[in-house]
């Protein structure tokens, strides 16, 4: 007679796993007792902090605040709010990561894509490049550029770029419109016209064309939506078309912008670092498509370039998406190294006034709680595109 086994015994915290009411007042307990231990050590930290005579609270946030910024894309002075002062740190950051966004990828595509090169010449300077920026610490880097600018010659020995843009110790002069505030509003409305024409033409694709009809419509309404915002913004400023161009005085430039040595320096640290990372994931997107696809391509006769366009780069980028968003997260958040170089970023301004302040903590959770809202914006931003681009029913 054989023996039967005992019936196996459910895994513990199955019921929990199994839904119903059971589980959920579990969930709410766990929930109720997370946020106790949260009011139990604010509690305790006001409870401190009012024992050695120290005030908290968000209020300093409206004080004046007895410093200066050194420089910023929006004015400040001595004497505005803190958080006038943190809101200029926020749009150097933001500025700045743009920037170094829009670099990066650049130079990484075009890196990854020259990996793959038969030229044994583009192959090895793409290789070089990227083990050479990947395997070296950013702060490094970011020391180095700050030293070149800074050892570059004096301004009356500038060098001079086609007599309109001028490099010295003091950083890169170029020209620039006279009216710039209209110039970032411009700028805005065409990253919303392109992201735009994006979500309309990715609609476009997913409903099947008429044969008899075909979409005659599309590419003149994405220029409508590229386009037009921008172009609305500017007539309704006025159409301003005054440009400041520098020019070389007895001991400065007058006129013109003039891009600081520590901006330079963060920005060519963040941009030649990350870029190296996105050349990799470039390649492994590229690599990633059927090879089988290619050769059939190139058997009907499509050019190299229509083969990237149309076979590879829509399929590589479904890949990278990921990845990609990934290394923007990790450029935002390096972007405070720039206090290495005393570049007035958020981090950097959060810490002058923490040390005005004396609002130890309420300065670092208002300064993570920014960086940690600018980074879930970006891993928004790239759902939504890695959505849009999905293949239906994959």
């Amino acid at each position: 007679m054989t023996d039967i086994a005992p019936p196996a015994r459910p895994p513990r915290f199955a019921r929990l796993r199994r839904g119903g009411p059971r589980a959920a007042l579990w969930q709410l307990a766990v929930l109720a007792a997370v946020i106790a231990l949260g009011v139990w050590l604010v509690a305790n930290a006001r409870a401190a902090l009012e024992a050695r005579g120290m005030t908290s609270g968000l209020d300093f946030l409206f004080a004046a605040a007895p410093f200066s910024l050194g420089e910023g894309f929006f004015s400040f002075s001595s004497g505005d709010s803190y958080l006038s002062a943190l809101g200029v740190g926020l749009g150097n950051t933001v500025m700045l990561s743009l920037v170094s966004m829009v670099t990066a990828t650049l130079i990484g595509a075009v890196t990854g894509v020259a990996a793959l090169s038969r030229n044994p010449l583009a192959a090895g300077l793409a290789r070089g490049y990227i083990d050479l920026f990947r395997n070296t610490p950013q702060l490094v880097q970011i020391v180095f550029w700050y030293t070149f600018f800074t050892l570059m010659p004096a301004a009356r020995d500038a060098w001079s770029i086609l007599d309109v843009a001028f490099a010295s110790n003091r950083g890169l002069t170029v020209p620039a419109p006279d009216d710039r505030e209209t110039l970032a509003l411009v700028f805005l409305a065409f990253c919303g016209g392109l992201l735009l024409a994006f979500l309309i033409g990715r609609l476009a694709r997913r409903r099947p064309a008429d044969p008899q009809r075909p979409r005659r419509w599309t590419g003149p309404l994405v220029a409508l939506l590229v386009l037009g915002p921008p172009l609305a913004v500017w007539l309704g400023a006025g159409v301003p078309l005054g440009w400041s161009v520098p020019a070389l005085g007895k001991f400065n430039f007058s006129g013109g912008a003039t891009l600081s040595p520590e901006f330079l320096a963060i920005y060519f640290g963040l941009s030649f670092y990350i870029a190296a990372f996105i050349a990799e994931i470039v390649r492994g997107g590229v690599q990633s498509v059927d090879a089988g696809q290619v050769e059939a391509a190139r058997t009907i006769g499509l050019s190299p370039g229509s083969i990237y366009r149309r076979i590879v780069a829509p399929q590589a980028f479904r890949v990278v998406i990921p990845p990609l968003a990934a290394q923007y997260v990790s450029l935002i958040k390096n972007s405070s190294l720039g206090v290495a170089v005393g570049y007035p970023d958020l981090f950097s301004t959060s810490n002058t006034a923490l040390t005005y302040s004396g609002r130890t903590i309420e300065v670092l959770v208002v300064m993570a709680c920014i960086y940690l809202a600018l980074s879930v914006s970006v891993g928004l931003v790239a759902n939504l595109f890695n959505r849009l681009v999905q293949i239906p029913g994959r």
